[in-house]
């Protein structure tokens, strides 16, 4: 008994060790189909909703916006400003995630419910999966308020199957709101930082600044000419985003961004603004078509204000497709009538066609060839003073047929007449002058009281810069500078002065522009009213109203500009549409600046007595 005891012990070992190997291999082999199993969940039944949250929390590079330069005024005043914003965008990838979820629930044969509650609870996330679409329906609509958007209009972006993943929901909105869209946190809606372009000044510099589209590119004025030096340049950067897509971590700079350079105006805020409100008065009192005017320093050719009407205000974006974003002090041309007419007596003293004692017989109709050149009534006999203090055509029709061709045509030339003044604004006009080789008979003489040239505000008052400043005109300029580097002698400087006392009796109480007086200070200037140009000829009952002139008459500090377009209020002379404006504007600028009174001197007075 005990021999065959002794002889089963190994036989029953064997078997013991024999089961224990059946049982691990059925473990290992359970174990095996567990993670083939869960390879198939998740390679192939998984897929699309794994696919889905690894774009949802990844490393990605994003772009660095960059800050646009600022456009400054003389004094360093802000005209043009970018302010951090942020605009909302959908990723319509995550708003599809209900539905996804809900596909893979019937693919894997499981309640809905259970898989969304376990999907909740694998992502540390509190809300009940079934509550959902409820909720984010709600918040839609509180999402619509904050926003001022028709809910209807906003849902129709959460349901749109364009394919498109990145849909911009509404831009550049104000912080705080943004703030108040991201609380709401709702799936798939995201915020981006971006700069928005704001006007301080608004309609004010409107013509002269444009504006900026919502890419923060300049579209029209000085934003659109000088668009690659405010512009700067967008960095990058790598980041971690959440399952949400908002970025959760920065975790490096690829690139820095680099700020545009700021601009620096000649413009002066406040004569800017003086001369705004006195144009807009001035347009609606003569109930005027459009306006223009236009103030430079006499002594460099910095423009200190440029305004238009009608205006536009640059922040509400709905003003920028209008006719009124035009800036017609720049783009505009016109036939500048009498307000050339200095320049021809300039031009002939200047070269000894005309003696400066020489009287002119105005009676009647004056013929040149065919051609008859009239007055608005008969002045008799004039001296120079007088040929320009009347605006006689017949006059200064004879003056100017006393110099040679090519002399008369290089003096307007000189004047910047024919060519653009050059300040880098987009569309500036260069208005017109025929070459003296193609004149015909009376063209120098309609060329003598302003027809057959055309000129913008800002070309015109930049040649009065050549009897303002003795003789020299200036080139003018938006950008500040230290010095005029273009400046050059038009005029000797005895012409220049005497014919700028010749107008200051265009401003006395015999002259044709009394209005643009200005208390305490000598005034020089000359009227212009020029009948507007049509097909074959030019119109009977619309005219552009000019005034063209500078103070202190005895050194002038600045050059004033103004024409007024088709004012239908009954007046239409220069001197009595455009020369009060001009008036206005003066004394404010003279007074902004300090500049101390002329008063009258003894040529004055014996001026005022002939």
């Amino acid at each position: 008994m005990r021999i065959s005891s002794d002889l089963r012990t190994p036989h029953h070992t064997a078997e013991n060790f024999a089961g224990r190997r059946k049982l691990l291999l059925h473990i290992l082999l359970l174990a095996m189909l567990v993670l083939l199993a869960r390879a198939v969940y998740l390679q192939i039944l998984s897929k699309e909703f794994l696919q889905t949250k690894g774009n949802q929390q990844h490393v990605s590079i994003v772009p660095v916006s960059a800050y646009r330069g600022q456009i400054q005024d003389r004094n360093g005043e802000p005209l043009a400003i970018s302010a951090p914003v942020q605009s909302i965008w959908i990723n319509t990838q995550q708003l599809k995630e209900v539905e996804t979820t809900a596909q893979m629930a019937k693919t894997l044969s499981m309640p809905e419910k259970d898989l969304r509650e376990l999907l909740k609870i694998a992502e540390g996330q509190s809300v009940v999966y079934p509550k959902v679409a409820a909720i984010r329906a709600k918040k839609i609509t509180e999402m619509a308020k904050i926003l001022a958007m028709p809910e209807k209009d906003l849902q129709s972006f959460f349901s749109k199957e364009d394919g498109k993943r990145f849909i911009y929901l509404k831009r550049q909105i104000n912080p705080d709101l943004a703030e108040k869209v991201k609380a709401l946190d709702i799936p798939g809606v995201n915020l981006q930082r971006e700069f928005k372009r704001y006007y301080p000044a608004g309609a004010v510099t409107g013509h002269l600044l444009g504006f900026t589209d919502i890419e923060d590119v300049g579209q029209e004025g000085l934003e659109r000419g000088y668009e690659k030096i405010l512009r700067g340049k967008a960095g990058k950067k790598r980041v971690i985003k959440d399952g949400k897509g908002q970025i959760i971590k920065d975790v490096e700079n690829i690139k820095e961004a680099e700020a545009g350079r700021d601009l620096v105006l000649t413009i002066d805020e406040r004569v800017q603004y003086l001369a705004y409100r006195e144009l807009q008065n001035a347009m609606i009192e003569n109930k005027a078509h459009s306006a223009a005017l236009v103030v430079l320093d006499a002594k460099n050719g910095d423009v200190l204000a440029s305004v238009s009407q009608p205006t536009f205000n640059p922040n509400n974006r709905k003003e920028l497709k209008s006719a009124g974003s035009r800036n017609r002090a720049l783009m505009d041309s016109f036939e500048p009538g009498s307000t050339v007419k200095p320049f021809v007596v300039a031009g002939a003293l200047d070269g000894g066609y005309v003696d400066p004692r020489v009287v002119i017989e105005t009676h009647g109709i004056y013929y040149l060839g065919h051609y008859p050149i009239k007055d608005v009534h008969n002045y008799g006999t004039l001296d120079l003073t007088h040929v320009l203090q009347k605006s006689s055509n017949i006059a200064i029709a004879q003056i100017a047929m006393t110099m040679p061709q090519e002399y008369f045509w290089n003096i307007y030339n000189s004047l910047g007449f024919g060519s653009s003044a050059g300040v880098g604004f987009p569309g500036e006009a260069s208005g017109a002058l025929l070459d003296y080789q193609n004149w015909h008979e009376f063209d120098q003489a309609a060329l003598s009281f302003g027809y057959g040239v055309s000129t913008s505000i800002l070309q015109l008052a930049k040649a009065y810069t050549a009897l303002a400043d003795d003789g020299i005109i200036h080139s003018v300029s938006l950008l500040k500078r230290d010095e005029d580097p273009d400046a050059k002698r038009v005029f000797k400087p005895e012409t220049a002065r005497k014919v700028r006392e010749m107008l200051e009796q265009v401003v006395s109480k015999e002259g044709t522009a009394f209005l643009a007086k200005v208390e305490g200070y000598r005034v020089a200037g000359k009227t212009g009213t020029v009948k507007k140009a049509k097909a074959g000829g030019y119109t009977e009952d619309k005219y552009f109203s000019v005034f063209v002139g500078m103070a202190p008459a005895s050194n002038p500090r600045f050059v004033i500009a103004v024409v007024i377009d088709e004012p239908t209020s009954g007046q239409y002379y220069g001197g009595q549409v455009a020369a009060p404006t001009f008036a206005k504007v003066m004394a404010g600028v003279l007074q902004i600046y300090g500049v101390e009174p002329d008063g009258m001197n003894d040529m004055h007075l014996l001026l005022s007595k002939r």
